[in-house]
């Protein structure tokens, strides 16, 4: 695997056989947030054990299983892990060129994981900035995969539990947008509004993570057994935790109804992969509601606003993680494309 920096500051890698192969249409790979194309496509154990979704994982992935039955297979490497939906659509259209120039193709098959398959969703739905680049009609087969078409409330519904893997002074160390803005480490408080999903007097580093908020809760009940769930997810002061709840950081900047508005073309063939298990290693699972772990079943299978439903199949025994990865996924990925 060879890696090209492009000139619109993105790194873009170049399977085995991108040049070779003989499928006509050439495959573009997404990843999510806080990854890299590298443990995303390439080799799932880069992280190690758990890294991936499981105690133990593969050390080949989707790129290698694309490119060993003839595709032309491409992954785009984002430059902030955490960045702008809006930045990232525009790089996905980047990245779209390069590819169609190198192969020839005129139409590129897209594959978004997470967060990718939003930001993939919002460039193939023409939803950007006056800066942004519109929708070029260059998409074949958009394939998404653990996307949160209905939006996901996770970080507001479980902030307690979110939280201590981020504050630094709760031995937090995960690159991941807070619901709170202050928290109880130690018998201390510790004012972190950087480390917020908001945009505050410090500013605004988790853009892209508001914009797939969407609140749940009138359709499955919050958890209040969990320690400051009210305060946590409607705002305010809570025993260990202060923030300003999920509706003020969806005023900031959620776009999941202005994507479904916007809606995918007829002419793109959509299809929806989801899990339906809850049990990835380390992090504390969304258990409230059927879910993959982070995203609810109901809205990983949304349809609304998708022109054209090619498919749309929930996995048993698979998880968020699980979804770019596990061998009955790549395969169903694999007859998609065909």
């Amino acid at each position: 695997m060879s890696l090209v920096l492009t000139p619109a500051a993105f790194l873009l890698y170049y399977a085995p056989g991108w040049d070779t192969n003989s499928k006509p249409y050439p495959v573009l790979l997404i990843h999510g947030a806080n990854d890299t194309a590298d443990r995303a496509w390439a080799n799932p154990n880069e992280l190690g054990g758990f890294g991936c979704g499981a105690i133990s994982c593969p050390g080949t992935g989707l790129m290698q299983y694309l490119s060993s039955r003839g595709h032309k297979v491409f992954a785009i490497n984002f430059p902030h892990k955490q960045g702008d939906g809006y930045y990232w659509a525009k790089q996905i259209y980047d990245a779209i060129q390069v590819v169609k120039s190198r192969t020839g193709a005129d139409k590129v098959d897209v594959i978004g994981w997470s967060k990718g398959a939003f930001a993939a969703r919002m460039y193939v739905s023409g939803v950007r900035e006056s800066w942004g680049t519109a929708y070029a009609g260059d998409v074949r087969r958009l394939i998404l995969l653990g996307n949160p078409n209905g939006g996901y409330d996770y970080p507001f519904r479980h902030g307690w539990y979110h939280d201590f893997s981020i504050f630094p002074e709760c031995v937090g160390f995960v690159n991941a947008p807070s619901p709170h803005t202050k928290m109880i480490c130690w018998g201390l408080w510790r004012n972190h509004p950087e480390l917020s999903i908001y945009k505050t007097s410090v500013g605004d580093f988790f853009p892209g993570q508001k914009q797939m908020l969407a609140r749940w809760d009138d359709v499955y009940p919050l958890p209040t057994w969990e320690q400051d769930w009210y305060t946590t997810y409607y705002g305010g002061l809570g025993f260990y935790t202060y923030g300003y709840g999920i509706n003020y950081a969806m005023n900031q900047g959620s776009l999941v109804n202005t994507i479904r508005s916007a809606g995918i073309p007829g002419s793109v063939a959509t299809y929806l992969l989801c899990g339906d298990t809850n049990d990835i290693p380390t992090i504390h699972n969304e258990h409230t509601g059927p879910s993959d772990g982070v995203v609810f079943i109901a809205s990983c299978t949304d349809t609304t606003g998708i022109g054209s439903v090619a498919g749309n199949v929930v996995m048993n025994g698979l998880n968020h993680l699980k979804l770019g990865w596990a061998e009955a996924a790549m395969a169903q990925i694999n007859a998609w494309l065909q």
